[in-house]
């Protein structure tokens, strides 16, 4: 027979176990929104949002359970355990098979039913601590004590072990195996007070079971519903600690998706990365020493060789595994010519807007190669005071070229970008090309003089650009030379970028 006390400190230890549990649940639910459906704030703010309100629901029926205190939180914990398991399987079947918006659908009444059923939970505990012997004071402090501190550890071991070590769909069955474990802990721990234990604790063995095989082969059939989201065969699958990175292959075709978001098809790169950094190399009186911001593929690189004045090349790509990926797989290194292996080339893992903030360093030409203002991290590497940091860092006579999405496709936010870089203090101007894979694609010259295209001209090998090319990727179309908008600087206080490339980008 085990003691009040030993009991008493078996709940309070659940209650911790599952808090950390409960609050994995809430961040992993919102980085499935953002990955699948993308706006992160959107999907982070409505996840925890529906989470909560369904905790304060599940308080609320929690006053209907008197009785069985224990087999309540077990059973509860097995439900947790088995809709909590499969949510983020389950989510990628739906968003493969099912018709447009019933992922989204699917997303947010599992995370309210989750966060319904963790809203239960702790109240239960609270009141058996109090049958056992603990006063109301003493018991709903601890229980919340361990809820509040359990929430924060989950946090870290979500961020820094469990999505980058096992990504989202084994992330989901391992938590799960977590909840049905506490609920046959505390199923021993009250064996005495509790009729039929073996059937309970045979159906929580089973759940187990159902969630270890999920661990090892959940992950392999989720990625065959992943499989139906790209239109060519996956080649490589990785989720690192900043991105999901997948590379596709199809009759040669190879092209390579960070968030599920495309950075180049093999077929047509070249028009992409000429434009990136010919025109500004040609146009620097400083060729010595190259900055890339982006950039970890190594194809900017493979370019830049081209010049014999090059020093040094040092390319600031915040993950790691992006440039492994680029100096290991046998397509990428076929693509970059092994760009990585030249003795000029330096690579820093870190964040660009840091990196400016601490380097000293000055360069003749610098080359933004960031994804997309897509989110709240990325848009930050789109405002005045980024493109500030740049001017700062750039010698006199030099020249910067900053991809800038599509003016085709999201017009206000092409010509946001100009007029910000404009407000930092540079000259700007606009060139455009069509790429097969992406479409019309736009980006932006700037230096701290007026620029003369009389004096720039293209004297490299290249398969697309040529001088004459030149002028006319500086020609827009009435319907999008933004002439007739308004522009907006866009800031860190006021990020006015982000919800307009939302916006703009929603329809295609």
């Amino acid at each position: 027979m085990l003691t009040s006390q030993k009991k008493t400190n078996a709940i309070y230890w659940s209650s911790g176990i599952v808090s950390i549990c409960g609050i994995i649940y809430e961040v992993l639910f919102g980085a499935a929104g953002s990955y699948i459906l993308g706006d992160g704030i959107k999907q982070y703010t409505l996840t925890i949002s529906l989470f909560l309100t369904g905790m304060g629901i599940g308080s609320y029926i929690s006053e209907k359970v008197t009785r069985n205190l224990i087999i309540s939180f077990v059973w509860i914990e097995f439900l947790i355990a088995i809709i909590g398991g499969v949510s983020t399987f389950l989510l990628f079947g739906v968003t493969a098979f099912l018709a447009e918006g019933t992922d989204a659908f699917f997303l947010y009444f599992v995370t309210l039913l989750v966060g319904t059923l963790t809203g239960v939970e702790l109240p239960i505990l609270i009141r058996k601590a109090n049958e056992i012997g603990e006063t109301l004071n003493r018991s709903a402090a601890r229980v919340l004590f361990s809820d509040y501190a359990g929430g924060l550890i989950g946090g870290l071991l979500f961020i820094y072990l469990l999505r980058p070590q096992f990504g989202l769909v084994k992330t989901a069955f391992i938590v799960a195996t977590i909840n049905a474990c506490v609920a046959l802990w505390l199923l021993y721990y009250f064996r005495d007070e509790i009729k039929r234990v073996r059937m309970h604790a045979t159906a929580g063995i089973f759940i187990i079971l159902l969630l270890f095989s999920g661990i090892f082969f959940g992950e392999e059939m989720a990625f065959s519903f992943e499989q139906k989201l790209y239109r060519d065969p996956i080649i490589f699958n990785e989720q690192s600690a900043y991105q999901q990175i997948i590379m596709t292959k199809e009759q040669g075709d190879v092209r390579l998706f960070l968030d599920g978001q495309l950075q180049f098809s093999s077929t047509d790169e070249y028009r992409y990365h000429e434009t990136l950094v010919h025109p500004a190399m040609a146009s620097s009186k400083n060729r010595a020493n190259v900055l890339i911001l982006g950039g970890g593929d190594g194809l900017a690189v493979r370019e830049l060789l081209k010049y014999e004045e090059i020093r040094s090349i040092t390319i600031v790509d915040l993950d790691p595994h992006v440039v492994k990926l680029a100096k290991t797989n046998h397509d990428l290194v076929g693509l970059n010519e092994g760009a990585f292996e030249d003795k000029r080339v330096k690579v820093i893992h870190e964040d660009a807007f840091k990196f400016l903030e601490k380097s000293s360093d000055l360069y003749g030409t610098i080359l933004v190669d960031l994804p997309d203002p897509n989110n709240e991290s990325l848009n930050r590497l789109y405002t005045l005071e980024f493109y500030q940091l740049i001017r700062n860092h750039l010698l006199p006579g030099g020249s910067v070229m900053i991809q800038a999405t599509s003016p085709t496709f999201a017009t206000e936010v092409y010509w946001g970008i100009d007029g910000t870089v404009q407000a930092a203090g540079l000259e700007t101007s606009n060139l455009h090309v069509d790429i097969p894979s992406f479409g019309d694609w736009g980006f932006v010259l700037a230096k701290r003089e007026p620029i003369n295209w009389d004096d720039i001209s293209i004297e490299v090998e290249t398969e697309f650009l040529t001088t004459e090319v030149l002028t006319g990727l500086r020609s827009f179309g009435k319907d999008i030379d933004g002439e007739q908008l308004e522009i907006e600087v866009n800031t860190l206080i006021d990020p006015i970028l982000l919800e307009k490339y939302l916006k703009a980008w929603s329809g295609y």
